[in-house]
């Protein structure tokens, strides 16, 4: 049985502080950012991962290298953050002027990617992540990691939802006996 499976969400940004749906643009973590960046090292010391994998985004690899792990992480690209398409950089306000109701968990975004696409994403992570033998952290984003939670659950994708992550946030996912659960979660 594989061990546990690390999400650790990037630090703050520009973006995740307005509110700013944020997938495929490279923004920069802000100071503080890099402060929880680097704290996040004293929460993960000691810890050994069989491996570590980070999205290609900026702020996901600069997060892992201030955690500590930049020397041994491998680029990841199925942890990329959700391609919020026509939405990308704004808020979710802004949406809902011309879509009342809108949520990007049941609506989607218009020229990015389906939920299912990113969801399939998730799976390919997993399956790599499970077949490490041990322990991996998984340095990424906010609605890529809600996702891949929801699969680990074996709930539908959009089920992650329900699963809020702050800014340098640290969930785990592991078993019960033989059962697929969260073991901790947004740990700030």
């Amino acid at each position: 049985m594989a061990g546990e499976l690390w999400l650790i969400r990037h630090g703050e940004t520009d973006w995740s502080l307005t509110g700013q749906h944020t997938g495929r643009t490279d923004v920069s973590l802000t100071a503080e950012g890099e402060r929880q960046a680097r704290m996040l090292a004293g929460k993960l010391t000691g810890r050994k991962f069989s491996v570590v994998l980070t999205s290609p985004l900026t702020r996901a690899r600069r997060t892992c290298e201030l955690a500590g792990f930049g020397g041994v992480a491998q680029i990841e690209p199925n942890l990329a953050e959700w391609d919020y398409g026509a939405y990308e950089g704004l808020t979710s306000e802004e949406i809902q002027q011309d879509h009342p109701g809108w949520t990007i968990f049941g609506d989607g975004a218009p020229g990015g990617e389906t939920i299912a696409q990113v969801a399939g994403r998730a799976q390919s992570v997993i399956a790599r992540a499970v077949g490490a033998g041990g322990d991996v952290a998984l340095f990424a984003h906010g609605h890529i990691l809600r996702i891949l939670a929801a699969c680990w659950l074996e709930l539908p994708p959009d089920g992650g939802r329900y699963f809020a992550l702050s800014p340098a946030g640290i969930s785990t996912l592991g078993y019960e006996h033989i059962a697929r659960v969260i073991t901790r979660w947004n740990l700030t």
